[in-house]
């Protein structure tokens, strides 16, 4: 896995140089035309996690990989990428078209939790395939955004968050959620859903200081409001999993692309995991792989 993109990483990359306005105001928002980007886009957009939104018109045959799927895309499809899953995107037509939107999670600071909706749930459907009339639409409410963007309207920011909206429930009216997304054949999948939304919202881990605050099944029952025996038996219903290996399995792979993608050293990572010693961490990681973590560090 590679080094998270960060909205300054991305400015870098794609236009040479970040913007002066980059931290002006709450939180940042930026439109482009993917036209734009596709001549110096001849290798597949790399397999990352970014700390920013991002939501896209694509028009041309491409593949996305996100989470543990492949999409395949014929003609057009929205994408709405977030900070929780990494996607590659793959281009099959050398002719692309399009646009795309990115903005922080600060962007929409008192306006509403993007987290909420199912399109940016780690578990929902990030790819919808849209056509002809519909794609109108969305290149409309892209262009808006430009012509907002440009203008010096005092509020123009207050706008581009509705247009950002508008994206969101056109799609959502467009295309149900899936069955796994909006209802939940019993309580044990419901509980295991939410269980796992938990954990991910406390990764990817950005900076030394930031330490996970849920580490037990006990601390994640009581976020959910029900008995821990409860949590253990949906886990194992759905999952065939504990709820202490889940839990154990993302840490380890969390300490991993910490080990592999940062200079922090061992004792920094323990902390932001939520380990008590480095001891103690050192203990888990050699149990998981066989190696201590600055073995792992150096293979």
């Amino acid at each position: 896995m590679n080094k998270t993109e960060s909205i300054e990483d991305f400015y870098k990359e794609k236009l040479n140089g970040v913007p002066e306005n980059l931290w002006k105001g709450i939180g940042h928002f930026n439109v482009f035309r993917l036209d734009e980007f596709m001549g110096c886009n001849a290798k597949p957009t790399p397999y990352s996690r970014r700390d920013f939104y991002k939501i896209s018109l694509i028009k041309g045959r491409n593949i996305v990989h996100y989470a543990d799927k492949s999409i395949t895309i014929d003609r057009q499809a929205l994408l709405f990428a977030n900070p929780l899953i990494p996607y590659s995107w793959e281009q099959l037509d050398e002719q692309q078209s399009g646009f795309f939107c990115v903005f922080t999670e600060a962007f929409f600071h008192q306006f509403g939790h993007l987290k909420d909706y199912p399109v940016f749930k780690p578990n929902g459907t990030p790819i919808l395939t849209v056509n002809d009339e519909q794609e109108k639409h969305f290149s409309a409410v892209f262009e808006k955004m430009f012509e907002e963007i440009q203008s010096d309207y005092a509020w123009k920011y207050d706008v581009l968050r509705n247009l950002v909206l508008d994206l969101i429930h056109s799609a959502l009216k467009i295309q149900p959620i899936p069955a796994t997304v909006q209802h939940h054949k019993n309580g044990a999948e419901r509980i295991s859903s939410l269980f796992l939304e938990l954990l991910e919202r406390q990764f990817p881990i950005e900076n030394p200081s930031q330490r996970m605050r849920l580490r037990s099944a006990s601390d994640f029952a009581g976020q959910l409001a029900v008995h821990v025996n409860h949590l253990n038996r949906s886990l194992k219903e759905v999952a065939r999993k504990t709820t202490s290996d889940i839990i154990s399995e993302r840490l380890l792979r969390e300490a991993q692309a910490l080990l592999k993608h940062t200079n922090w050293n061992v004792s920094e990572i323990a902390y932001c995991l939520g380990f008590e010693e480095p001891a103690h961490f050192n203990h888990f990681f050699k149990d998981k792989t066989r190696l201590s973590p600055s073995g792992f560090r150096n293979v």
